[in-house]
């Protein structure tokens, strides 16, 4: 998946969580003919709401200069409104403005210090960007949250970062609790097979790695860690149908290449 996509997805999921932020209703009666939402936000809150998915609607279509003014616009009507702050960021994000987009993390999280979305997507921005070692404490943040419905991305996520950290150890960890969440999830099966496979632990690398091609994942990678897994645990035939998988749905790839000149410890 594109980083584009991720923060579209991201973008959508945005608009949701607020405006269900926005349904939360508490004792106090709602007039005849108005809905929960309108009793509870201020006219300013309701006009945000609908600048903010009018941004993302805008930014879908790639119109990130008049997505970026509909959050303006959202801002001049709520300049307490985190949610918008995260949607800028992830159009600046989409545009190379690293900078601009750290800036706007940082305001959202000052306004919802507590929000395990916005902690583990900043921690994320953190750790694509060099910064991994002060991405893990953001995704800790999240984790740390009993109300976080989704703990599995930030546990892929710190298990991601600690590996680009070469702290195995701590990946482990992370992806292990990951596991316990969703164990059909391929990123979390696909690392813990390279882990294991580094560590000796042949056959625990193949229980994982198996659980990823059943899920119909034949990505290069992962049939190259499967072959060298089966070629360690001496599985002739098991390794040699991987490899005409692996030269038929990637001929041309770097890992068909190793393959044939033999690079099984690169």
């Amino acid at each position: 998946m594109t980083v584009r996509r991720v923060n579209a997805w991201l973008a959508a999921a945005l608009v949701a969580a607020a405006f269900l932020a926005g349904c939360a209703t508490g004792p106090a009666a709602v007039p005849p003919g108005e809905s929960p939402v309108a009793s509870e936000q201020t006219e300013g809150q309701r006009r945000a709401r609908i600048r903010l998915q009018l941004a993302v609607g805008y930014y879908e279509q790639r119109q990130s200069a008049v997505a970026l003014d509909e959050i303006r616009q959202a801002l001049a009507a709520d300049p307490a409104f985190a949610e918008a702050y995260v949607m800028r960021a992830l159009i600046y994000m989409d545009m190379g403005e690293n900078k601009l987009a750290e800036e706007n993390f940082q305001q959202a999280i000052k306004l919802s210090p507590n929000n395990p979305d916005f902690n583990n997507n900043y921690g994320w921005f953190l750790c694509q960007n060099g910064k991994e070692k002060e991405s893990i404490a953001y995704f800790d943040a999240a984790l740390k949250n009993r109300a976080y419905q989704s703990p599995g991305k930030a546990l892929n996520n710190a298990g991601i970062c600690s590996m680009k950290l070469k702290n195995k150890t701590a990946a482990e960890r992370y992806f292990s609790q990951a596991f316990q969440y969703d164990p059909g999830n391929p990123t979390t099966n696909t690392n813990l097979a390279r882990i294991y496979y580094d560590q000796g632990d042949y056959e625990r690398a193949r229980f994982y790695i198996g659980r990823v091609m059943k899920s119909d994942v034949m990505t290069a990678d992962v049939l190259w860690l499967a072959i060298k897994v089966e070629r360690k645990l001496g599985d002739r035939a098991a390794e040699s149908s991987l490899v005409t998988q692996l030269r038929r749905r990637h001929g041309g790839s770097a890992e068909f290449a190793a393959y044939q000149r033999g690079a099984f410890d690169e």
